[in-house]
């Protein structure tokens, strides 16, 4: 059985009221990760953290929490306003600066790779509006031992809408003694997204080419015009 997540075990621990002192000790995270997290989740104090950490204590966090989320929610207001409706050209620009950030800069291979499923999926937009046919898509994910293969490629096949028979197997990283242990903080694991030509040349070696020479003239005008 696919064991309970961290991060879901962070969520339903904050949803019952208790402490981000609490929930780190009981998940080994710590508490700038945690208050990333559940920025946008209410907290109302349960009676374990009220005999805890004492009543005042208790409700002063309620207050700064409710002040944190009653400030993202007008800097998301604001953003959306200043943001308003993205053009083609937007688009076109996002999606360079995407694939700078999250693309394979080896030659020949278009790639993007990231754990974040809105990443993928406007990937997925971004290389459709380029002409990309979603059959040519392939993802291959990268999962942890506790991660359950069945749950996870279900998962990213509904939420990008590429068929299973599209994905290649999946990897399994067993390394030990790594830096950062992965296990349960990453409970999809991170999906590799490639492009396949399909026959068509124009999505083979030269649209690699392609893209980072938009890369890297983007790049160029940028720094010449800051």
């Amino acid at each position: 059985m696919h064991k309970v997540s961290v991060r879901e075990k962070v969520f339903k621990l904050r949803h019952a009221g208790y402490s981000y002192s609490y929930i780190a000790a009981q998940t080994g995270l710590s508490k700038g990760t945690l208050s990333d997290w559940l920025a946008d989740v209410p907290y109302h104090p349960n009676e374990h953290t009220l005999v805890t950490i004492g009543k005042a204590r208790a409700t002063s966090g309620e207050k700064k929490t409710q002040i944190k989320q009653q400030s993202l929610l007008k800097a998301r207001q604001d953003a959306e306003n200043e943001i308003n409706r993205l053009s083609k050209r937007d688009l076109f620009m996002f999606g360079i600066g995407l694939y700078l950030g999250e693309g394979s800069k080896t030659a020949n291979v278009v790639r993007v790779v990231n754990s974040e499923v809105n990443v993928i999926r406007l990937a997925i937009a971004w290389f459709m509006s380029l002409g990309v046919l979603k059959n040519q898509f392939g993802i291959t994910l990268h999962l942890y031992p506790d991660s359950s293969v069945r749950k996870c490629l279900q998962f990213w096949s509904e939420a990008t809408t590429i068929p299973l028979d599209q994905f290649a197997k999946p990897q399994i990283d067993r390394r030990r003694n790594k830096k950062l242990n992965k296990a349960g903080k990453l409970p999809y694991g991170t999906a590799h997204l490639s492009v396949k030509s399909g026959g068509r040349k124009e999505f083979g070696v030269f649209f690699s080419r392609k893209i980072l020479g938009w890369i890297d003239s983007a790049m160029r005008k940028a720094i010449m015009r800051a």
